[in-house]
């Protein structure tokens, strides 16, 4: 008995100190949020938080309130909000906590395990006592570990890519409201343009020198103005709100937002991008983290296999009294669960199923990603020749023939109606170019997303913001 019960002891000591070792798991100073906040400012260069106390969160809000009170709030500006006071970003940030709390916990080993019996009646007396713990646990911490380390890491992954996709999402809700109130700007001047071609036109026809058709013409174009304008005061007003719910505000801080007065301008040439598929291969966060799950699933695989026959193996040591006053006996215990009915098989089919299946997701991602990053440039460089196109030949064109037409006025060749009609036309191609600079900086903003995640195809045909008929002449 004594061999055994020093064999017991040893065993006992050692896992004591698996137990002392695996007490030292804890929780990191920032809960694993460093690497994500590393990663946002190399790709973005702009700076997120974590705020997990009410002293962070009163942080960001000074700083919320210090760029909003800057003035007009350039692209770069609303990205930097938005990154800071997204209380949407805040929730899924939370999700590195709980991904930091399973690593922690499969660090550590079950609780041991008292058990007492006591059977005290008029003829027998017992009394037993045990301490066991889970050795099986000891066994399979490490891959058990390795498991949680890999998902812990695909959160991280996946939180990086929530910040950026947040912040292209913001930079495009930026470009959209800023452009839809200069084009509202410039379906107002249209309604005025029109507003006074009709007013003349009813003058006329009241003193006899105009037509009902012409006058009705006339009316045609200030009413097509009109609603022209009121579609884009809502275009604006939707935009607006877009924006300011992906930058977090509300009440008098989302009633102060000031906006520039116009996009910038476009870049005198598009980037040149040969490599683009290889670039994207090597920074698309989504492929990076799909392969981390599969990597995952492939060390839970294993994990399955390990307990696939033992699932409870508990050790411990033990001592009973048979009657009043008679000397404990010593002893160990040990419980294991007999495979007699559940063999393990059908978690292990499930691993395998779950693992192929990780395998043709993280194929699949690959594929999508090189698919997407080609269409993303492809609309970017397509974006960039039309605004161009606006930017160089229309709205000269435009501009040209207004000219001429003031100087034909000036001398008596054409009539003040056939000048605002040319007027109208002058307006709605800079409205054009408006809609197409627009379009241009929101395919900007899908490429930077596309080279490091999924993001949404762009639109074949985006919805265009409403012009004025332009009209010709009398």
């Amino acid at each position: 008995m004594a061999p055994n019960l020093s064999r017991l002891r040893r065993i006992a000591a050692a896992a004591l100190g698996a137990v002392v070792l695996a007490g030292c798991a804890s929780f990191a100073p920032d809960g694993g949020f460093g690497p994500v906040g590393e990663a946002v400012r190399s790709q973005t260069g702009k700076e997120v938080a974590w705020a997990r106390t009410d002293a962070d969160r009163e942080a960001l809000d000074a700083r919320v309130a210090q760029l909003l009170a800057k003035g007009p709030l350039s692209a770069d500006d609303a990205v930097q909000v938005a990154l800071l006071n997204n209380r949407g970003l805040q929730a899924s940030l939370a999700e590195l906590g709980l991904a930091e709390a399973d690593l922690v916990q499969a660090g550590r080993l079950p609780n041991p395990r008292i058990a007492l019996h006591r059977v005290p009646d008029e003829h027998h007396y017992k009394f037993e006592q045990a301490l066991s713990f889970n050795i099986w646990s000891l066994v399979t911490m490490p891959l058990a570990t390795e498991v949680e380390q890999r998902r812990f890491a695909g959160a991280q992954q996946r939180a990086i890519l929530e910040v950026l996709r947040l912040a292209s999402d913001t930079r495009k809700a930026w470009v959209a409201a800023v452009a839809a109130e200069e084009s509202l700007r410039y379906m107002r001047q249209v309604r005025l343009a029109a507003d006074a071609g009709a007013e003349l036109a009813a003058r006329m026809a009241k003193a006899g020198n105009w037509s009902t058709l012409e006058r009705a013409r006339e009316q045609g174009f200030y009413a097509d103005a009109s609603l022209a304008a009121a579609r884009a005061e809502q275009a604006a007003s939707s935009t607006r709100e877009q924006l300011t719910r992906l930058l977090g505000l509300w009440g008098s801080q989302a009633a102060a937002l000031a906006l520039p007065e116009r996009l910038p301008d476009l870049p005198a040439t598009a980037q040149e991008r040969p490599d683009i598929e290889r670039e994207a291969m090597a920074r698309r966060l989504d492929v990076r983290a799909a392969v981390l799950d599969t990597q995952a699933v492939a060390s839970n695989l294993g994990l399955t296999r390990a307990t696939r026959f033992i699932n409870v193996l508990e050790v411990g040591v033990s001592r009973e009294q048979e009657g009043r006053g008679e000397p404990w006996v010593r002893g160990y215990e040990i419980a294991l669960e007999l495979p007699l009915f559940d063999f393990g098989t059908a978690r292990v089919a499930r691993a395998e199923t779950v693992y192929r299946q990780s395998l043709d997701r993280a194929a699949q991602a690959a594929i999508d990603a090189r698919s997407e990053v080609r269409e993303a440039y492809r609309h970017y460089r397509l974006s960039h020749d039309i605004a161009k196109h606006y930017r160089d030949e229309i709205v000269p064109l435009r501009k040209r023939i207004a000219e001429e037409n003031l100087l034909r006025y000036n001398g008596m060749l054409i009539g003040v109606f056939d000048l605002l009609a040319d007027a109208r036309a002058q307006i709605a191609s800079v409205g054009g170019y408006v809609e197409a600079l627009r379009d241009f900086w929101i395919a900007e903003a899908d490429l930077g997303m596309a080279m490091i995640g999924r993001t949404a195809p762009p639109a074949g045909a985006r919805a265009a913001m409403p012009q004025a008929e332009s009209g010709g002449g009398h």
